[in-house]
């Protein structure tokens, strides 16, 4: 996968107010992260450009590498974790839907 964008914090803050009132799409139970789900993420990604994942794990360490490996796979930012949810970001390649404010 291509390597994940680099954001400023006024980026950062723009997205999260867009992820604001989304739910998550994906979510991940005590199984863990499977193929299944990493392909279900890229999808998702690719539709929406902006995704929300609910990993419900037990360990906050298992929860943490589970959102850093989604965003290693994917090529994605981790915007943001609050507890059990991570905000990604990955931009169409083609037309972002997501114009993000200059630096």
């Amino acid at each position: 996968m291509t390597q994940a964008q680099q954001l400023s914090e006024k980026q950062k803050k723009y997205l999260r107010g867009l992820a604001h009132g989304r739910d998550p799409i994906i979510l991940i139970g005590s199984s863990g992260l499977s193929s299944g789900v990493a392909k279900e993420f890229d999808l998702a990604l690719g539709a929406h450009e902006l995704v929300k994942v609910k990993a419900r794990v037990g360990d906050r360490d298992e929860r943490d590498n589970i959102l850093a490996e989604l965003a290693k796979q994917s090529g994605s930012s981790l915007v943001q974790r609050i507890g059990n949810v991570g905000v990604f970001y990955r931009p169409h390649k083609d037309k972002p839907k997501i114009i993000l404010p200059a630096d």
